[in-house]
C-alpha cells in the first residue's frame, strides 16, 4: 500500500468536497434561515481536515495500484458520510448515529431517512440533503477522476473501483479523465432538463432543483414528508417516471444516443430492452392487482400508482405516492423482487443490475440444457457478444455474496430487536438502495435501535460499492504484501 500517497489523496478529495458546502451557504443567505454559520463551520472543518492530511504528504505522488483504488473508494465513502453529516449535527442537533445514517443514505442514493417534519426544516438543510444524493449518484470519486490528471495522480484504479457494471469495461472515451467529464456532462444535462420539467409542471424553483437532484440520482429524498404525493399531480409523477428511468439506464448508452443523435441506441442495447420490458410487465401486473384487490376505484388510478411505484422501486429511487406496505401482501413482495433486480449496469440505480440478472438466467438455462446434452459446448451471449467464463464466474460470485450479505444482515437486525418483516424490509431497502422498507421501517428509521442504523449504514455502503469493493477489505489476503 502507498499509504502516504493515499493519505495525500484523501486530503485532496476532502478539500474538493469542502467546496460543496458553498451552494448550501448561498441558499442559507438567500432564505435567511439562520444556517449560514452551520455551513461555514462545516466548510472550514472539512477544508482543515483535508489540509491536515495533505500538507505533510503533498510531495508523496505515486501511481495507485488496484488495491489502493479499492481502499480509497471504500474509506472515502465512509469519510464522506462523516463530513456530510456535519450540517445535520450542527444545524439539526442530530446524534452522530442519526446524522451519519442520513448522510450515508444521501450519498449512496438510498433515500432512507431518520428525519421527521421535512416541511418545517430550514431550506439550506433541505438543499444540502438533496445535493449529497446528486453528488453520490454518479460518484464523487468519478468527479475527482475528471481532474486528477491536474493533480498528478492516475485515476484509472479509482474509476474501476467506483464505476459499476458495464461502465467498467466500456468507457465512452479512451481517456479516463475525459470519460468522467463526459459522464458528468450527461448527468448535469439530465438534471437541468429534469429541473426545468418539474418547474414547468408546477413546482417551485427550489423544489424543482431539489427533486431533480434526487430523481436523476435515483436517490428518493424529498423536500416534503409526503414525498411526491405532496403534489398529487399526475404530470409531476410522469416527469419523475421519465427521469427515474433515464437515471437507471447505462450512461454509456446515453452517450451513444447523444453522440449519434439516435434514440435507437436504447433499442439496440439488450440490457436496456430487457429493463424496459420488466418495467412494463411489472407495472401492468401491479396495476391489475391493485384494481382487482379494489385498492383503487378505477383503472386509471390503479395504473397511475402502480406504474409510479414500480418505476420508483425498480430504479431504487424510492419516491412515494402511497405506502406500498399497506397494499395487498403479494404486491410488496413483487416490488421487493423488482428492487433486487434494480436498474442497468453503469447507471445510478441500485440492485443486482439487469445485466447480471440476465446472465444468471442464461446460466441457469445453459445448465438445464447441459443436463439434457452433456457433451454440448454452450456459450452464453448478450446480444451478439459471447460472455467469457471468468465474467460469468464473477457474476455468480457477486450474486452469492449479495444474497449472503442480505441474509446475514437480516439475522443481525433481528438480533438487534427488529421483527422478521421489519428486518427484511430494512435490509432490502438499504442494500438495494431503494428507500422505503416494510414494517417498522416502511416510512422512517427514526424509531429503530442505533445498532440497526449502523447495520443499515454497512448495508448501504455494501450496496452502493457493489459488495466486492467493501467486502474485499475484510479479506486477510488483501492486506498481505
Amino acid at each position: 500500500m502507498h499509504w502516504r500517497a493515499i493519505i495525500r489523496l484523501f486530503g485532496l478529495l476532502l478539500m474538493l468536497y469542502s467546496l460543496s458546502f458553498l451552494p448550501s451557504l448561498v441558499v442559507a443567505l438567500i432564505y435567511q434561515d439562520g444556517q449560514g454559520l452551520v455551513f461555514l463551520e462545516s466548510l472550514l472543518t472539512t477544508l482543515s481536515a483535508g489540509l491536515l492530511l495533505w500538507l505533510p504528504n503533498y510531495h508523496r505522488e505515486s501511481e495507485l495500484s488496484v488495491r489502493d483504488g479499492f481502499l480509497i473508494v471504500a474509506l472515502f465513502w465512509a469519510l464522506l458520510g462523516v463530513f456530510g453529516a456535519l450540517p445535520f449535527i450542527l444545524g439539526l442537533h442530530l446524534s452522530l448515529t442519526d446524522a451519519v445514517f442520513e448522510s450515508i443514505s444521501g450519498f449512496t442514493t438510498t433515500g432512507a431517512t431518520v428525519i421527521d417534519g421535512l416541511d418545517r426544516l430550514p431550506k439550506s438543510i433541505l438543499y444540502h440533503r438533496q445535493q449529497i444524493q446528486w453528488l453520490g449518484g454518479m460518484g464523487v470519486i468519478v468527479l475527482a477522476v475528471a481532474i486528477l490528471p491536474l493533480l498528478g495522480v492516475g485515476g484509472m484504479q479509482l474509476y474501476r473501483a467506483e464505476a459499476s457494471g458495464v461502465a467498467k469495461h466500456e468507457k465512452p472515451t479512451p481517456r479516463i479523465g475525459e470519460t468522467a467529464r463526459v459522464l458528468w456532462s450527461l448527468y448535469f444535462g439530465l438534471t437541468a432538463a429534469c429541473a426545468l420539467a418539474f418547474w414547468l409542471s408546477g413546482m417551485t424553483v427550489f423544489d424543482a432543483v431539489g427533486h431533480a437532484f434526487a430523481t436523476v440520482a435515483t436517490g428518493g429524498f424529498s423536500t416534503h414528508d409526503a414525498s411526491l404525493g405532496h403534489y398529487d399531480s399526475p404530470l409531476i409523477e410522469a416527469v419523475a417516471i421519465v427521469f427515474m428511468l433515464a437515471g437507471a439506464v447505462n450512461f454509456a448508452i446515453h452517450f451513444v444516443a447523444w453522440r449519434d443523435l439516435d434514440v435507437r441506441a436504447y433499442l439496440h442495447d439488450s440490457e436496456t430492452r430487457t429493463f424496459g420490458l420488466i418495467v412494463l410487465g411489472g407495472s401492468l401486473f401491479i396495476a391489475a392487482s391493485l384494481y382487482w384487490a379494489q385498492a383503487y376505484a378505477d383503472v386509471g388510478s390503479a395504473l397511475r400508482h402502480g406504474v409510479f411505484q414500480v418505476v420508483s422501486i425498480m430504479t431504487s429511487t424510492g419516491f412515494g405516492t402511497a405506502t406500498f406496505g399497506d397494499w395487498p401482501l403479494h404486491i410488496p413482495l413483487v416490488l421487493v423482487i423488482l428492487s433486487f433486480t434494480g436498474g442497468c449496469g453503469g447507471s445510478t440505480a441500485g440492485g443486482l443490475k439487469v445485466l447480471r440478472v440476465m446472465l444468471l438466467v442464461k446460466l441457469g438455462v445453459r445448465q438445464l440444457f447441459q443436463f439434457a446434452h452433456p457433451h454440448a459446448v454452450l456459450e452464453v451471449k448478450i446480444g451478439r457478444r459471447v460472455i467469457k467464463e471468468d465474467v460469468l464466474l464473477s457474476v455468480w460470485g457477486f450474486y452469492v455474496l449479495y444474497i449472503a450479505t442480505c441474509l446475514l444482515l437480516t439475522v443481525a437486525m433481528m438480533a438487534a430487536g427488529l421483527d422478521l418483516e421489519s428486518a427484511f424490509g430494512a435490509v432490502f431497502t438499504t442494500v438495494n438502495l431503494c428507500g422505503p422498507g416494510l414494517g417498522e421501517v416502511a416510512v422512517t428509521f427514526a424509531t429503530v435501535d442505533p445498532a440497526v442504523k449502523w447495520l443499515g449504514v454497512f448495508g448501504m455502503l455494501a450496496g452502493r460499492l457493489e459488495i466486492f469493493t467493501l467486502l474485499i477489505l475484510f479479506m486477510p489476503a488483501f492486506w498481505r504484501q
